[in-house]
């Protein structure tokens, strides 16, 4: 248990933490009062998190309380509290102002590891609070990793680095005078390997050296062990470097190479092996061909595995050979011929020797020959070849391949999606173009010769387009084309299509020509069936047996000659509009079917049964109908109607005859018998007299009904409609025990007339909201009896006129119905099936709320037996 600390007010206090024993770090948090209200740190209030203390620069009243310190483990996450400490303020007055004390600092001499994050805190009591500010005392600015939290009481540096090293000051100041705290960051580094060994193998008698390096602050020194034991005798160890002469094979072992300083150990290890064994030439054969020039200098390598070094010697044939002016015999064991002549040519043996044993090796001549070359070849644009280029040669000598396409070397890098050179020296083409066609070499050397075989490749591809397109005559129906070929692409031309274009046409389309059939050979044809008056471009495709050319450019845009219009409009119709009109309608002709300028419409009408025709014209070409107005037009008369077309260069084609009625009369009387009867609290039903209407006078479409409630404006009304050979309409959606007018009129296309008298009728008011209620059931034989409270209805609502069981199997999914003026009801029911019954109250004004669903299980279980269920 904690006693209390008793402060005055304006005085500063530690609230001591005092964490149990641990292993690993922990963190720390403060509880003021009750869980979860942390104390929050601010320039007033500090945690440390190196002490776990509570720090209250100035305590005020409302610091007054319990605090309860939280130790958190960032090894294992649990938490454990300590016992709360009360903090209390004495009576005897306020404190006064004190200059800063500071009671969290760092210390004097702080050793950071290179990598690591450094934190210092530095907290200050006193009175005013004492504002915190950090610096160096070198007065180099601060880096912009470092950040300042906890209201500048702790200061971190991320990522430490030997410039980060250097001394610290945390200044605490208020009104009454300042502290400084000051600490010195010292930068240390752990070894770090910068070479190590690895295992390798030495000749027995050789030296070995081995490099063992590391970096660290202070300089890491070095120790070397074999086997775990220190070496001694015949080394040497300079800087970490390990050096033993003249080994045998009792040097052979484990060895291991340690950098240490005062903050870390390394190790590196590595295995030796010592060998002796008589000279072999199997890991490391001489070339079995060597080519040189004449002149030039040749060198023979002579290099076996041997343990201890081998000597050598070299021969000619069986001429054991010497050292002169032209023959060397090299420190490496090889051996060097100067301004070799053709006597030198032949076999060249050397005799390798050690202590263990005697290897012999020797050399031989063969010239560069190409085995399969490339062939001519003739392919088509798209497909994929390899053109050969293999090889026989000296397999000691390093050999090239290049290949140059129309004596330009080939770039396989810039080419790639083309060219690509196998190992072996193949040159594969992919998706294979035009511009590829031509001849190519593969060029083979060596380091003393070269080779080079040549082959034509030829491409076939479709035609390139067509030259010099143009229109040679042009009429309203027909173009004379003429073009010049362009080139066949190594496949001749087979035919030629014309293609055209239009402002109206999507794209290019073929066109009809005279012959039908281009062939390859005609360089001229005539194109029909155009439009009169139609702005045209063509052009020309040719083909060949490969497939179809790229198009030619088009030719310049001509248009053909006006001609009188040829075709009619379409979807000649009309009807409708206000009294005394004949309204015609028509499908517009559209521009490229008009011929020519000056289009419009001749619209010929006359009443069904005469003989003369009415004709108008129309001259916008996009009006798509007529009206005719005049007094004498009776309602909803038939009219025969045609429509023609004309332009400048004549009059074309009527459509046929079609039968279009004048505009009808509008309903003149309203209907009569107007009736509005309440069907429940939110219908009303309207019923009504037809009017009496004669064909004469057109079609009759139906009824509106319009109404509203007496709250509302009759100018506001809603409007429902009825089709025209219906009298009685329901109205739904409306309030309860509201009284709603209404009032209906009839209509046609040619408007509504007037509406009838205004009739009302009131909504009834809503059915129960409560549901019947303590439903009872039992079972008899087949028989259920069921029997439950009266539903007693609100002044609101409507009254309870009887009841509605309603009843299904549990397989069924509508309800059958058992409607009664009591509150009992008797059901007979099947015996093998479970049933779900409900029972809700019936009224004027609809249906109540329904009970509570009752499930009654199979009654063939239930024989004989009386139970009752009770729902609440």
């Amino acid at each position: 248990m904690r006693s209390a600390v008793s402060v005055r007010e304006g005085q500063g206090v530690v609230l001591l933490c005092g964490p149990p024993p641990r292993a690993g770090e922990l963190s720390f948090a403060w509880i003021f009062n009750e869980y979860p209200s942390f104390v929050q740190e601010d320039s007033r209030r500090f945690v440390s998190q190196e002490t776990g203390h509570l720090y209250i620069a100035k305590v005020e009243p409302s610091d007054v309380g319990n605090y309860t310190c939280v130790v958190t483990s960032t090894v294992t996450n649990s938490q454990v509290l300590g016992s709360p400490t009360p903090l209390v303020l004495r009576t005897d007055g306020v404190m006064g102002e004190y200059e800063p004390k500071i009671e969290v600092q760092f210390p004097e001499t702080l050793p950071a590891a290179k990598g690591s994050t450094v934190k210092l805190e530095c907290f200050a009591l006193g009175n005013p609070v004492p504002q915190i500010n950090w610096r160096r005392t070198d007065g180099l600015p601060f880096p912009s990793k470092i950040k300042l939290r906890k209201s500048n009481g702790m200061i971190e540096i991320p990522n430490f680095q030997q410039e980060d090293a250097g001394l610290y000051e945390c200044i605490t100041e208020n009104s009454r005078g300042k502290n400084i705290a000051r600490g010195r960051l010292t930068y240390y580094a752990k070894p770090h390997w910068i070479q190590t060994i690895k295992d390798t193998e030495v000749a027995v008698e050789d030296t070995l050296y081995w490099d063992c390096r590391a970096s660290g602050k202070p300089k890491p020194s070095y120790r070397w062990l074999k086997n775990g034991d220190q070496l001694s005798g015949r080394i040497q160890i300079e800087n970490g470097a390990l050096t033993i002469s003249n080994l045998n094979l009792t040097d052979s072992g484990r060895y291991q190479c340690i950098a240490e300083n005062k903050h870390g150990v390394i190790y590196s290890s590595a295995e030796l092996r010592v060998v002796a064994s008589a000279p072999d030439f199997s890991k490391n054969p001489m070339k079995k061909l060597i080519q040189v020039q004449i002149g030039r200098t040749v060198d023979f390598e002579c290099k076996p595995k041997a343990s201890p070094k081998a000597k050598c010697s070299w021969k000619k044939g069986g001429e054991q050979l010497h050292e002169n002016e032209r023959i060397v015999l090299l420190k490496d064991g090889g051996l060097r011929l100067v301004n070799v002549t053709k006597a030198d040519a032949g076999s060249y043996t050397c005799l390798a020797t050690n202590q263990f044993g005697t290897a012999i090796a020797s050399h031989f001549q063969s010239p560069t020959r190409i085995t399969l070359a490339p062939s001519n070849m003739d392919v088509t644009v798209g497909e994929s070849v390899v053109l050969p280029c293999q090889v026989q040669h000296d397999p000691i000598l390093d050999i090239s391949f290049t290949w140059y396409f129309n004596g330009t070397l080939t770039d396989f890098k810039k080419d790639a999606s083309h060219f690509e050179k196998s190992a072996s020296g193949d040159l594969m083409i992919r998706n294979i173009q035009l511009k590829h066609s031509g001849k190519y070499v593969c060029m083979v050397k060596t380091e003393v010769d070269s080779v080079a075989s040549a082959a034509d490749l030829i491409v076939r591809g479709s035609p390139g387009p067509p030259e010099h397109v143009k229109v040679d005559e042009i009429t309203d129906t027909t173009a004379q084309i003429s073009w010049q070929e362009g080139t066949d692409n190594h496949s001749p031309v087979t035919t030629y299509t014309i293609q055209a274009r239009t402002p109206f046409s999507v794209g290019w389309q073929r066109v009809t020509t005279v012959p039908d059939v281009i062939d390859g050979k005609t360089f001229t044809t005539t194109v029909v069936d155009l439009n009169p008056w139609v702005e045209y471009e063509f052009r020309v495709v040719a083909s060949n047996k490969i497939g179809g050319g790229e198009p030619s450019l088009p030719s310049e845009k001509v248009r053909t000659e006006e001609a009188v219009p040829e075709i009619p409009p379409s979807e000649v119709s009309g009807g409708g509009g206000s009294r005394s009109e004949l309204v015609i309608t028509w499908d517009p002709i559209p521009e490229e079917l008009q011929n020519g300028e000056g289009f419009g419409y001749v619209v010929a009408f006359r009443p069904f049964g005469t003989t003369t025709w009415i004709q108008t014209v129309v001259t916008s070409p996009d009006t798509p109908r007529y009206v005719f107005r005049n007094e004498s037009i009776l309602p909803f008369s038939p009219y025969e109607v045609k429509v023609g077309v004309y332009n400048n260069k004549g009059e074309g084609p009527f459509s046929s005859v079609t039968t279009v009625f004048s505009a009808e009369e509008e309903p003149s009387i309203a209907p009569s018998g107007v009736s509005a009867t309440s069907l429940s609290s939110s219908v009303i039903e309207v019923s009504w007299t037809a009017i009496p209407w004669k064909m004469s006078s057109g079609r009759l479409l139906g009824y509106e009904v319009r109404y509203w409630n007496n709250g509302g404006k009759e100018e506001s009304s809603n409007r429902v409609k009825a089709a025209g050979n219906e009298t009685s309409i329901r109205i739904t959606g409306l309030k309860s025990n509201l009284a709603y007018y209404t009032a209906v009129r009839a209509y046609n296309s040619a408007g509504a007339g007037p509406f009838s008298a205004t009739v009302n009728a009131t909504t009834k008011k809503t059915p129960p909201s409560q549901p019947p209620g303590n439903v009872l059931w039992n079972v008899t034989d087949s028989r259920v009896i069921l029997s439950w409270e009266e539903v007693r209805a609100m002044e609101n609502e409507s009254e309870v006129t009887g009841y509605k069981v309603l009843y299904r199997t549990s397989s069924q999914t509508s309800m059958n119905v058992l409607n009664t003026d009591k509150t009992t009801a008797e059901l007979l029911l099947q015996f093998n099936e479970d049933y779900i019954i409900e029972v809700k109250a019936t009224t004027d004004g609809g249906d109540g709320t329904s009970s509570d669903q009752i499930l009654i299980p199979r009654l063939a279980s239930r024989l004989k037996l009386l139970l009752c269920h009770v729902l609440i």
